[in-house]
């Protein structure tokens, strides 16, 4: 039987420019300049890594890595789980800022990436990402110009930001009044909630935004936007969930409340961090692709950024397949670290801290440890018994054990992480493993961040 055709021979790669600079990063030796790499010397390259046999072992400590099968596996559950529900994926960048992985994403068939500043904004467009959605406001008039001159420079480029103010429309109208945009830029009005983030607190602030927006030479009206996981009270609880859906539900109301307004043919209504995305397809999914009777389509775009990664603590927690509505995702994100001293005999120290490990929901948790042994030993598993990761220095972790624990001065240690947004940005380059679950797991290649 012959091949399949396929349908997509012959296109122009929308991604072609992203893929150029990716290839160009896994050129990039390797070396001191990488934690964890210097031993490497810059003898070797990340696309050198899987044929070059390393063990975690031969890199250094500590050491951040990503476990190849579970970004496979999250990717392939998410993109899955969106087309199923009919809804579309913007993942939110900020969390890795990895060029690599937003790549990754945008194969398995997410539509944009989303950014949360203009600096980030710039990176990515600098990188060759053509459609972008800023989760936020942009108020900065250079930055604002510079948007503006970007977008009429490449026809290809489509930037949605966030406006939640008549002052947040004033000022892009003062930014760009001596120049106006050939192409208008694309708005979609904020909401939020009393005691919330940004957005506008009222139906009748969305509508006063909304009227500004059409009142404006420089920008268009293309949709609703809001982050559910800003509202007080949102979480997993029964209260917490209730919240949500409250808020999402004046979400809906607020395009119903717009729906002769919009600019553009398709509009978007978007929302949805990495806690709660099942309920924006619960709630705003029944909306997508409505509107036709009004020229216009809606697209519902969730933007959750975590999954690809995923946790063992917070998102661990939260995930939406907790409450059976999500896909299944396995962690993919761990650090390594090596015991460093036990001083006391309930006390182990590791030599990973503020610097190395996130901190601001939860402390990490001992995952597993392993025992290197010396030159032409193989490394085994060790029981670290009950663990509690109590605190943490800049550089050191303090690690309370059993005194009769069997971890000692050289252990190295796997840490499960909690918020991969506050794990990325503390590493410059991440090894990617084949399997973390491997006693002395093969290296195959390294990521490289940009925040």
């Amino acid at each position: 039987m012959g091949a399949r055709p396929d349908p997509d021979a012959g296109r122009p790669d929308p991604h072609a420019l992203l893929r150029t600079f990716v290839g160009a990063l896994a050129g990039e030796p390797l070396d001191w300049r990488q934690q964890g790499f210097g031993g490497l010397e810059g003898r070797l390259a990340g696309r050198d890594l899987a044929a070059a046999g390393l063990r975690l072992s031969d890199l250094g400590s500590p050491l951040m890595t990503l476990d190849a099968g579970a970004l496979r596996d999250n990717l392939s559950a998410m993109a899955a789980w969106c087309a199923e529900r009919g809804v579309g994926l913007a993942p939110h960048g900020k969390t890795t800022m990895a060029p690599a992985l937003w790549l990754a994403q945008l194969d398995a068939g997410a539509t944009a990436i989303t950014v949360a500043n203009a600096a980030q904004l710039r990176a990515a467009h600098a990188f060759g990402v053509r459609a972008l959605v800023v989760a936020n406001q942009l108020v900065a008039p250079g930055e604002l110009r510079w948007l503006a001159a970007a977008r009429d420079a490449d026809p290809a480029l489509e930037v949605l930001h966030w406006v939640d103010s008549v002052a947040a429309v004033d000022q892009l109208d003062a930014a760009l009044a001596g120049a106006l945009p050939r192409r208008p830029l694309t708005v979609c009005v904020e909401l939020g909630s009393p005691g919330g983030r940004t957005g506008a607190r009222s139906d009748a602030e969305v509508v006063a935004v909304a009227e500004r927006v059409l009142a404006s030479p420089a920008c268009v009206l293309a949709g609703v936007s809001g982050y559910e996981g800003a509202v007080p009270g949102a979480g997993g609880t029964a209260e917490g969930l209730a919240a949500v859906g409250a808020f999402l539900q004046r979400l809906a109301a607020a395009y119903r409340l717009l729906a002769d307004r919009f600019q553009t043919p398709v509009v978007t209504l978007t929302a949805g961090g990495s806690a709660h995305f099942d309920a924006v397809a619960d709630v705003l999914g029944p909306l997508d692709g409505e509107g036709r009777d009004r020229g216009h389509r809606v697209v519902v775009v969730v933007r959750s950024g975590a999954y690809v990664v995923h946790d063992d603590v917070h998102y661990a927690r939260l995930t939406p397949s907790t409450r059976g509505g999500g896909p299944v995702l396995r962690p993919a994100i761990h650090v390594w670290a090596q015991v460093l001293s036990r001083p006391e005999p309930g006390l182990v120290v590791l030599d990973a801290g503020k610097r190395d490990l996130p901190f601001d929901l939860d402390l990490p948790v001992v995952l597993a440890a392993v025992r290197r042994g010396g030159p032409g030993t193989t490394p085994e598993p060790v029981e670290p018994g009950a663990t509690t990761v109590t605190r943490l220095n800049d550089q050191h972790a303090y690690v309370e054990v059993e005194p009769a624990s069997a971890l000692a001065v050289g252990d190295v240690v796997r840490l499960g992480l909690s918020h991969p947004c506050t794990a990325f940005d503390k590493w410059r380059t991440i090894a990617v493993v084949a399997s973390a679950q491997d006693v002395d797991p093969v290296v195959v290649d390294a990521v490289h961040t940009f925040f």
